[in-house]
């Protein structure tokens, strides 16, 4: 989320339009010949060319290579004292400090996307879709389970501080957005104020501490059976955490303001987040207390909207698919209308539904934003797979006016998707950093594009690290498994490190990634 002047960039991948007239002529060339080949060479001569130019279908072995990067990427995201088996060895130790200004302990944590600052309601976002995939798709993740949960353990270990370190007090962000963004300089070189901001009863932040609760109870079903004593611990602090957000009702973009806004103001507002932290707390415990907290509150909290968009922001899509589970599976009548919801969500990604209203690229690209719009593609994606496993496993369909939506039909938009980000896509390109033969190598992201501390161990300041923001060489550090920001609307995608709105990374890119991509790992 860096506020940087965008520059021209003569780097621009190839428009779909390009690729396909040269392939044209290059047949056509071909067929001007074509009495030299029997019809049988013909048919081969087609074949190849139709696979070469339009196929890259991907094996179960490569959507394997891409879910073990894409966990990979959170520990390039890390901030604290890394462990000794840490993977990516070019970053280092940083924010040894943070909180110690104010008496408490925030060290830990993820950095949000290519900057130095710890955005607490993104990484609960993060830290939720991370649970959520582990919950979903946990059994097709294999030799990557136990890198999966440390990924959301090194996040629940921070958000267990900031929630506990203060009765009454949450702990929601460290670092000064507007002067961290004044600097280039890698994490381990922080010397920006790292400020702690929280929420508390005075200055009430409904929104981060009920997806903060969201983010800790769904972790607690991650580690139920792996590690009962910390899962516990996860939901009794999910339940405190959301009784100060219900109690003291606000949001934090009114708290907090120019600390958290523009960066994540909470456009949505605080109600969907209430309703989303109540449904996990509601799966994680089968308290009835929360179902009667979603029942008396859910129609002033979006239950009763349709709504097409599922974000660190906005979460009403998304609590309406877990909720719907609790229908398909046990009959729930009062929850039919969350299925009814959840139906209406799918029918407009679907093209050729009387409720079709999603926006394509000519490439096949799901678009919502002219930045960061991978985000969408990434959580939609995991919706749509999620969404079909609740249906297949109580021989369900989506209802679309007077037609129906197979599960299967929501995996393959899904795969479409998937396989875009992979490199499925006009310019040929993956948009996740060191996977396949071309991926984006200007990436905005700090650590990764000063050079590493162990290459160059001596202090990079906070204005010369600006000479590696605007070179043209390619980052010198990879930080693998790192899912963009992606191309626009016409597939177009500017392989340039100041282009923040296409070429930075995020965590809660990754997170719904993770799942998606472990679903298609098992597939033969």
């Amino acid at each position: 989320m860096q506020p940087f002047p965008l520059h021209n960039s003569h780097k621009q991948a190839l428009e779909p339009s390009t690729i396909t007239s040269r392939s044209q002529g290059y047949y056509q060339g071909k067929m001007a010949n074509a009495a030299k080949f029997s019809l049988l060479g013909q048919i081969l001569l087609i074949t190849l060319c139709s696979l070469s130019l339009f196929s890259n279908a991907f094996t179960s072995q490569q959507y394997s290579d891409a879910l073990e990067k894409s966990i990979l990427f959170f520990e390039g995201q890390r901030s604290g004292a890394l462990p000794p088996n840490q993977r990516m060895k070019w970053r280092g130790n940083s924010g040894l400090s943070d909180g110690s200004s104010y008496h408490v302990n925030l060290v830990g944590g993820y950095y949000d996307a290519g900057d130095n600052v710890k955005f607490g309601l993104p990484m609960a976002f993060t830290t939720t879709l991370l649970a959520w995939s582990v919950i979903e798709f946990g059994e097709s993740m294999q030799n990557q389970i136990e890198n999966a949960k440390a990924a959301i353990r090194w996040s629940t270990d921070y958000l267990l501080k900031a929630a506990t370190a203060t009765p009454g007090t949450l702990y929601v962000q460290v670092g000064d957005p507007n002067l961290d963004h004044k600097c280039w300089e890698r994490p381990e070189d922080m010397d920006t104020p790292r400020n702690v901001y929280k929420v508390s009863s005075q200055n009430p932040g409904s929104d981060v501490a009920a997806e903060t609760a969201a983010a800790l109870a769904a972790a607690s079903i991650v580690f139920k059976d792996s590690d009962p004593s910390y899962s516990s611990k996860l939901l009794h602090t999910a339940m405190q955490v959301f009784d100060f957000a219900d109690k003291y009702r606000g949001s934090y973009s009114d708290s907090l303001s120019s600390a958290v806004c523009p960066f994540y103001c909470s456009y949505s507002g605080y109600q969907d987040e209430l309703l989303w932290g109540a449904s996990w707390i509601h799966r994680a415990s089968q308290n009835g207390s929360y179902l009667a907290y979603i029942q008396s509150n859910g129609h002033t909290m979006g239950a009763d909207d349709d709504d097409y968009s599922f974000s660190w922001d906005d979460k009403r899509a998304g609590t309406k698919i877990l909720l719907s589970k609790a229908f398909l599976e046990k009959h729930v009548e009062e929850f039919q209308l969350f299925k009814a919801h959840s139906d209406n969500y799918m029918c407009s990604l679907i093209p050729g539904t009387s409720r079709f209203q999603a926006q394509y690229t000519p490439g096949g690209l799901l678009y919502k934003a002219s930045e960061s719009n991978l985000q969408y593609v990434t959580s939609t994606s995991f919706l749509l797979l999620t969404y079909a496993k609740y249906l297949s496993s109580n021989g369900g369909m989506v209802t679309c006016g007077g037609s129906t939506v197979t599960a299967e039909s929501l995996i393959s938009q899904a795969k479409k998707q998937v396989d875009y980000i992979l490199g499925d896509n006009p310019a040929k390109m993956s948009y996740m950093v060191g996977f396949g033969n071309r991926y984006p190598q200007h990436v905005h992201h700090r650590g990764s594009s000063v050079p590493s501390i162990r290459t160059h161990p001596n202090r990079i300041s906070c204005n010369d690290g600006f000479q590696y923001l605007y070179s043209s060489s390619p980052n010198p550090n990879v930080l693998v498994g790192a899912i963009l920001g992606g191309p626009d609307n016409k597939d177009n995608f500017a392989d340039d490190r100041n282009n923040y709105q296409q070429s930075e990374p995020a965590t809660y890119i990754n997170a719904p990634f993770v799942g998606a991509v472990a679903f298609f790992s098992a597939k033969d």
